[in-house]
């Protein structure tokens, strides 16, 4: 962590909230059944590890799971509750 960032222990924030490079595990989705059945089939559920590449804004957010890189829309992303992981 750089001098000057502050990282809150233990809170659930939107991925939209993390910037790239840092990774992350999946706690929550806040979205309806359609939405998490789609980001579950993908392999991004409740306690998938994955890394933020590329933060949208405009655009996808690009994320890294295992071997492969998945694109997330931002509406998406601001759904989807994480913790940061060490």
């Amino acid at each position: 962590m750089k001098t000057g960032e502050f990282k809150m222990e233990n809170h659930l924030t939107p991925l939209t909230m993390i910037p790239s490079g840092n990774k992350v595990r999946i706690i929550s989705i806040a979205g309806g059944r359609g939405m998490q059945e789609r980001l579950v089939s993908m392999g991004l559920g409740p306690g998938s590890k994955i890394e933020v590449v590329k933060k949208g804004a405009p655009g996808p957010f690009i994320v890294a799971l295992k071997d492969c890189r998945l694109a997330v829309g931002t509406g998406m992303a601001q759904r989807i509750m994480v913790l940061e992981e060490e």
